[in-house]
């Protein structure tokens, strides 16, 4: 297997296929437009900056877009970048395609399908079992598709599901150390909590955000979508607005994102298993990059951190 983009080291040179995971356009100091591109393989991401660009470029170099670059990896501000000699589009004759390049979920999806089925079995509450059911089917060939965010953490096909199966299982052992928490309640907390980005993102390629994700958000139109659920299913009561609180608080703090801060026991921890489970993630692949004894670049969503890697670790 050829070596992917983040097995690479500083000073080291690189020829090899990629793919356009974004592009965004900026001015130079100079006043000549500039290309911020981030790079992909089934690794990870790098960035690199296309230095005096036309318009045909900026088209040329569009997302999920497959080039060839030839360039060396320097380390720019505690992060890896790759400085660019020579780019090219891919051609028929080279013979690649997407799925090649594509980061996934390294559990398939029929076990995290047959995992969360599982879960949604065991609710004893009929209402809470039935809307979390009814929206996992809705919208089930996007979630076992899509990514949980476009950056920072599980921004890899089917890492959607994957979150919300490693929070699943987190929740379980949780209620069994605290058995006064509503598991019914916190199980469709984490199910849903996070379904409304497979309106807030694109797809499963090169994710952004759509209209509808920048002008409403995956909290608001989940709510939304519960409460739809809750008239097609003909369920009124306190479990409807519960289980929309559950998606409105889990960001846990209005500057987070957070509409409302939890107000209800199983949202405070559907709030602590979300962040436990995102940062668990970043770590463990910023972790991956490095060798013992070695810091990590700097993880921005960590407050900027450099993370050490103890020398005896394996």
């Amino acid at each position: 297997m050829s070596k992917g983009i983040l097995d690479y080291s500083v000073g080291e040179q690189v020829e090899k296929f990629l793919l356009i995971k974004s592009s965004t356009k900026g001015i130079a100091s100079n006043g000549k437009p500039f290309l911020t591109l981030i790079f992909q393989d089934q690794s990870g991401d790098i960035e690199a900056k296309l230095w005096d660009v036309s318009d045909t470029d900026e088209s040329t170099y569009a997302p999920e877009s497959i080039v060839k670059v030839l360039g060396d990896i320097q380390n720019y501000r505690g992060r890896l970048q790759l400085k660019l000699r020579q780019i090219r589009p891919a051609t028929f004759a080279d013979s690649v395609q997407v799925s090649d390049f594509l980061e996934t979920a390294p559990i398939g999806k029929d076990l995290m399908s047959s995992k969360i089925t599982q879960y949604i079995f065991e609710m004893s509450n009929p209402n809470i079992q039935r809307i979390t059911r009814h929206l996992v089917k809705k919208h089930q060939d996007a979630f076992y598709e899509y990514p949980a965010a476009t950056k920072n953490h599980h921004e890899f096909v089917s890492g959607l599901a994957y979150h919300v199966v490693s929070m699943l299982d987190l929740a379980k052992n949780i209620s069994e150390l605290y058995p006064s928490l509503d598991k019914d309640l916190l199980y469709a907390g984490v199910i849903l909590h996070d379904l409304g980005k497979v309106h807030e993102l694109s797809g499963a390629v090169a994710a952004s955000y759509t209209v509808e994700g920048n002008l409403l958000g995956h909290i608001s139109i989940m709510v939304n979508e519960i409460g739809k659920a809750a008239e097609e299913l003909r369920i009124s009561g306190e479990e409807v607005i519960v289980l929309q609180h559950m998606v409105l608080s889990h960001h846990g703090k209005a500057e987070w994102g957070s509409p409302k801060p939890p107000l209800i026991k199983e949202a405070e921890i559907l709030h602590y298993i979300d962040n436990l489970d995102a940062k668990m993630n970043m770590l463990d692949r910023a972790l991956e990059r490095v060798k013992p004894g070695e810091y990590t670049e700097r993880v921005f969503a960590l407050d900027n951190r450099s993370f050490y890697k103890p020398s005896f670790h394996k």
